[in-house]
């Protein structure tokens, strides 16, 4: 059946419908002259940093000693110029939320954005350091790893990991909305939800990975270890007299050097602290602190199987 072009007369009606709902649904429109930073621009920017970081893992190869440094200055040439923009871009949408956008101050948000790049870059040789020690981490806590070439390539943990420190450093330099963008990338890629506002220490390995959540206000020490589906989040949302939510108060637990965390575990409260050396087994729920060197585990509970190969059926309790 061929389409009926007379069924598309009825289609700009229905744009000015659309249309319609832009003003009466601003919260979910961003219209104007106050550009936000560009998602897709911040995901390239991101992958650049990670030819950085890794060289020779990711999209060039055939580097060496004698090239790489053109390579490299060409990643910074462009990261410079992409950031300064997105950077001022996100600063100018931050002063828009209390106030009118102004264009005519678009040269001062640049100069700030060039100023935040800049400082940003300059950390990246000390960020590959702290790096190493994270694939170190992974290397030494996984049996399953043969090296660190592996966990270079292939461990999602690890990859969550790099973009988390990337958007700690720019939320450090009070940079807005681009961090969270980072992260969120991540997270859609690995499953891995790290806020960029945590604190993470030395060492640090999410093994497998899947469903780990770390909250904005989690501290944590260094050499720690945690398994797929862990939640570190906050216990309750505090709320003003006139019921908005509390912001900027510590919500999330602290969990201290060489603590193991396994699969399924759920830690809350900013309250909440895990003594060095400790171990929180699978499916544990905690919302009290734990002296260093405590164990918890949940009791075992009982399975119930079910079968009938014999003709005869069996009801075992274990």
């Amino acid at each position: 059946m061929a389409t009926d072009l007379r069924v598309k007369e009825s289609l700009p009606l229905l744009t000015e419908r659309i249309v319609d709902t832009y003003a009466e649904v601003g919260s979910i429109s961003h219209l104007g002259h106050c550009p936000l930073p560009n998602y897709e621009t911040m995901v390239a920017a991101t992958e650049d940093l990670k030819e950085i970081l890794y060289p020779g893992y990711r999209r060039r190869d055939g580097l060496h000693l004698g090239n790489v440094t053109y390579h490299v200055g060409d990643l910074i040439d462009r990261l410079h110029d992409t950031l300064t923009q997105q950077i001022a871009r996100a600063i100018r949408y931050d002063v828009s939320l209390d106030a009118a956008c102004a264009p005519n101050r678009a040269e001062d948000f640049e100069a700030l954005g060039q100023a935040k790049a800049v400082r940003f870059l300059e950390q990246l040789p000390e960020l590959r350091k702290l790096l190493a020690l994270d694939v170190e981490a992974a290397f030494k806590g996984d049996p399953a790893c043969k090296s660190r070439d592996e966990a270079i390539f292939c461990y999602p943990g690890l990859e969550a990991i790099t973009i988390y420190r990337l958007a700690h450093l720019l939320h450090r330099l009070d940079v807005p909305l681009i961090p969270r963008m980072m992260t969120e990338w991540a997270h859609g890629k690995t499953g891995i939800d790290i806020h960029p506002g945590a604190s993470i220490g030395k060492y640090f390995f999410i093994d497998h990975g899947t469903g780990v959540v770390i909250g904005e206000t989690t501290e944590i020490g260094q050499w720690v270890k945690i398994f797929q589906g862990v939640t570190l989040g906050a216990l309750s949302f505090a709320t003003d007299p006139e019921g908005n939510l509390v912001r900027g108060k510590k919500r999330h637990p602290t969990i201290e050097d060489r603590v193991v965390i396994y699969a399924n575990a759920t830690i809350l409260g900013g309250n909440t602290v895990i003594g060095h050396g400790s171990v929180v087994g699978s499916s544990v729920w905690l919302t009290k602190s734990v002296e260093p060197g405590t164990t918890v585990v949940l009791e075992t509970p009982k399975l119930r199987i079910r079968g009938d190969k014999t003709g005869d059926a069996l009801d075992w309790v274990i």
